[in-house]
């Protein structure tokens, strides 16, 4: 784990090791959440086009995504996604084909400690958030088992 929030890195498809450890000893339902945000990966414009919608539509409300224009006509894509659960703000950023990930622990709507991830762990706190929230609610759960069937 790294504190500075500036950092990016070239993504790569991985073998989703990241996601089996952090993974380990969890429900079933968290491993195919997790299975299903890492679904597209290889292609990093199309895996945060997605997982964007996704989260808009799983956790309604806790999501803020940003999108910036690319070019002067042309598509508005994806800049960053926002996604609050609880005491933490899971932050991932993307600009062309690299992302960032960065947690930062919020008290009071103010960022006492920020750490930038790799993306396996992002999307690991993001699985269970996504999890979580499922449990407390049964509109989210039933976008949960979307998320997890479709996807």
């Amino acid at each position: 784990m790294n504190s500075e929030e500036g950092e990016s890195t070239e993504i790569e498809p991985a073998s989703g090791a990241g996601l089996a450890q952090a993974g380990a000893g969890s429900d079933p339902d968290l491993d195919l959440v997790a299975a299903a945000l890492r679904a597209d990966l290889s292609d990093i414009a199309a895996f945060v086009e997605g997982l964007a919608t996704r989260l808009d539509a799983a956790l309604p409300g806790l999501v803020e995504i940003k999108r910036v224009r690319s070019g002067f006509r042309g598509p508005r894509l994806v800049a960053e996604i926002i996604v609050v659960a609880g005491d933490q703000r899971l932050v991932l950023r993307r600009d062309g084909g690299r992302v960032s990930a960065v947690r930062s622990r919020v008290s009071g709507g103010i960022a006492i400690k920020t750490d930038t991830l790799e993306l396996d762990d992002w999307l690991a706190l993001l699985a269970q958030a996504v999890a979580a929230q499922a449990r407390s609610s049964e509109r989210t759960r039933q976008a949960l088992e979307r998320l997890v069937l479709e996807g």
